[in-house]
């Protein structure tokens, strides 16, 4: 029986993680910390919960997501995100944990127009992916014993998220303008937790980097579509470009990544992001 840490608990990866394992991982202990119980930028206080808590793996939920925000406040997003994956990844040298740290699509700066490999330069275009970029560094370089899992526009019926959201204005306006310009992969949170879960219960797979994200390619404006669409909202959608709606922080035009090595790696099917979509409407109407 392995004995699992969940950082970041209260976020929607880490209660999609909390949800599933109950269902799926009887054989294993799952301990779950949010950011109060476990400040992960404090090194001591790390340190000593891995001591005390005798882990074999550490899944890293926790993370400054807040991309606009972080362009201002840099230091609360390079603590968190930098800091926080260094001192994770001492820690579990020093214990020999496995670390699963979740990563992002931003890392990349959406120059490409064919799929992001594990391979691709990295050069991050904001405060939020230079700090992701700067923490899979960070890890890289402190452990050997390491999955760094980059997944992008993550959604789940837990949260703050971009399909909440678009509930929420569906039902306070009429009419709504949004982004067409920019192309990646809505991920279910469920389906990451699940993949997070297979590489702890299956055969081990070799460390490293590798990308996950639901099937498929949307913009923001098709993904509001087909979550009005399968939620039987009706509302006036416009697409607009990035231009047209300015934002502090800059985001890749285009951030679609390779998921191959993974597949391949797990031996696993990926679900197609709408029906994934489908499922999480459904969740989050029966909560």
């Amino acid at each position: 029986m392995s004995r699992i840490l969940v950082t970041g608990a209260n976020g929607q990866l880490g209660q999609c993680i909390k949800e599933l394992s109950s269902k799926i991982d009887s054989n294993n202990t799952y301990i779950f910390k949010s950011s109060a119980d476990l400040n992960i930028t404090q090194y001591k206080q790390v340190i000593t919960e891995f001591i005390i808590g005798n882990f074999d793996f550490c899944i890293n939920c926790a993370a400054y997501t807040n991309v606009d925000k972080a362009e201002t406040d840099v230091e609360n997003a390079a603590d968190v995100n930098t800091l926080g994956a260094k001192n994770l990844a001492m820690a579990c040298r020093q214990t020999n944990t496995t670390l699963l740290h979740i990563s992002t699509d931003f890392v990349f700066d959406g120059s490409k127009n064919s799929p992001y490999t594990e391979t691709d330069t990295t050069s991050a275009l904001g405060v939020y992916g230079a700090t992701k970029q700067q923490g899979e560094k960070e890890i890289i370089q402190n452990i050997s014993q390491y999955y760094i899992i980059r997944t992008s526009w993550l959604y789940s019926e837990y949260g703050h998220n971009f399909m909440k959201t678009m509930i929420r204005l569906g039902n306070e306006r009429a009419q709504l303008s949004i982004v067409d310009d920019q192309t990646g992969t809505p991920t279910y949170a469920k389906d990451l937790a699940e993949v997070l879960i297979n590489i702890i219960t299956r055969k081990p797979i070799p460390y490293g980097i590798y990308h996950l994200s639901n099937e498929g390619t949307a913009t923001w404006f098709e993904f509001a579509q087909a979550i009005f669409e399968i939620n039987n909202n009706s509302i006036n959608l416009s697409p607009i470009t990035t231009e047209a709606y300015p934002l502090p922080a800059k985001r890749p035009k285009y951030s679609v990544m390779d998921k191959t090595k993974l597949k391949k790696a797990l031996s696993i099917e990926i679900p197609y992001w709408k029906d994934s979509l489908a499922k999480a409407l459904k969740a989050h109407h029966s909560l």
